[in-house]
């Protein structure tokens, strides 16, 4: 292949060969495609798009371009994966894979580290003293024949190309894009081994999707790719205006996910809060478990993903979980070794209203400034700090009402990050019929 043929013809418009695009695929995983042809190409791509056969051949290369998982071996199989395009205090995958895996649907999860406002499930995980997420394929598989579920980082071994891309992406503004966006996505799923998908996409100030369109035309796209390449896949469409739950930062995501589990009265703040957390949760086990073939419909697949949940049983496997890859082996001792903040901070009104927005990206952004998250990759994460809401959309408050606490380990900065905490919030009158807005908006089947 001419790779220079290859930028031309996209340059220009057109349509590529699924032979060509593995040729190229595989030159960029090897190295005999330089960056900057790499470069050039995912530049044309961008700006003359990718049809539905373009996009899957580009997915399928990228997938083979590294190790594929096979799971089919698993008891209980199909196996379900999960994955989240990210949000801000979003920690789902700490509810629905021991959903799952309760069910007995077999769960091996691969996720990522945060980068930017958008946390990383690693990282949350990661802050359970002595939790391993760092294992190999081989180490993960017998952990989910025998307890149902492992967790564990992405390996680097799978869709190699991928990383190259997406490197380039980063630095050449053309991240943006749809079909480049959804092969980054898939290849890595697919190459995972997972035989039935469940994708929860994200819209909203706190999304990378910041509108609805964006985010049904990106779903539609993964769930056509899932299906191409034989898995059978489907999306759940949700809002991120404002962040998920009432915890953000890694110990205190992680705290907030036990008592989901438990089934407790919340001990951060406000219990209310987390109702849309655990309504999104249901859901998305639910598809999962419909998707397994472990309930013939939704409605009692979310009736059996609620009694997981409410009767302990998912509790149980994720303290399991946690035992099998070196963490504490019960709920309490997981809460009990959870790292905690020196400090508690309150972030006080200085206005009356009703609370009309609450900016997910300014509360994931300064969460991140304060340490919970990573501005470059080098970047230490400190596991206890973090945001806790006390009031989100919907609430009326008055001047002296706490908003948020911060939770820090250093006074220095404190005031300033009450003041961008309190820049998230918008008001409005008392008596407006502003309520936050429903946090599921759509689902995508199998198509």
């Amino acid at each position: 292949m001419n790779v220079v043929d290859f930028i031309a013809t996209k340059r220009d418009g057109g349509e590529l060969s699924g032979e060509d695009i593995r040729e190229f695929i595989h030159g960029v995983a090897d190295g005999s495609v330089p960056d900057y042809q790499a470069a050039a190409w995912l530049m044309a791509a961008f700006l003359k798009g990718m049809n539905r056969r373009e996009t899957l051949d580009l997915t399928l290369a990228m997938r083979d371009s590294g190790t594929r998982v096979d799971l089919s071996n698993l008891p209980n199989a199909p196996a379900v994966d999960k994955h989240s395009t990210g949000g801000v205090g979003d920690k789902t995958t700490l509810i629905v894979a021991p959903i799952l895996a309760a069910a007995g649907v077999p769960v091996l999860k691969m996720s990522g580290r945060g980068l930017g406002y958008s946390g990383g499930t690693v990282d949350k995980l990661e802050s359970i003293p002595g939790f391993r997420t760092s294992l190999t394929i081989s180490e993960a598989l017998p952990i989910v024949r025998n307890v149902g579920a492992a967790l564990i980082a992405q390996s680097a071994e799978l869709a190699p190309a991928d990383k190259v891309l997406y490197g380039l992406r980063d630095v050449t503004a053309t991240i943006e894009c749809i079909p480049l966006i959804a092969a980054s996505i898939m290849s890595k799923k697919l190459a995972a081994g997972g035989q039935r998908i469940v994708l929860d996409v994200k819209c909203g100030k706190g999304a990378f999707m910041k509108t609805r369109a964006q985010a049904e035309a990106l779903a539609t796209e993964l769930v056509d790719i899932g299906c191409g390449a034989g898995v059978p896949t489907r999306a759940v469409l949700s809002r991120m205006d404002e962040p998920l739950g009432y915890a953000i930062g890694n110990a205190l995501e992680v705290q907030e996910a036990l008592e989901i589990l438990e089934g407790r009265a919340s001990t951060l703040e406000p219990a209310e809060s987390a109702a849309a957390y655990r309504e999104l949760c249901i859901e998305l086990a639910a598809q999962g478990l419909e998707a397994a073939g472990k309930s013939p419909d939704l409605p009692s697949a979310r009736t059996l993903a609620g009694q997981l949940l409410s009767g302990g049983e998912a509790a149980k496997t994720f303290a399991s979980i946690s035992a099998a890859q070196g963490g504490p082996g019960t709920i309490e001792a997981i809460r009990a070794a959870l790292p905690q903040a020196s400090y508690r901070i309150p972030v006080i009104s200085k206005a009356a209203g009703k609370i009309t927005a609450l900016n997910a990206e300014i509360i994931g952004k300064t969460a991140t400034e304060m340490g919970a998250g990573r501005l470059k990759k080098t970047d230490v994460i400190d596991p206890a700090v973090g945001i806790v809401l006390a009031k989100k959309i919907g609430a009326t408050v008055n001047p002296g009402d706490t908003l948020a606490y911060l939770a820090v380990n250093n006074l220095e900065n404190a005031p300033a990050v009450c003041e961008r905490v309190l820049s998230a919030y918008t008001f409005g009158e008392a008596d407006e019929e502003n309520e936050a807005a429903e946090l599921i908006l759509t689902t995508i089947p199998a198509s």
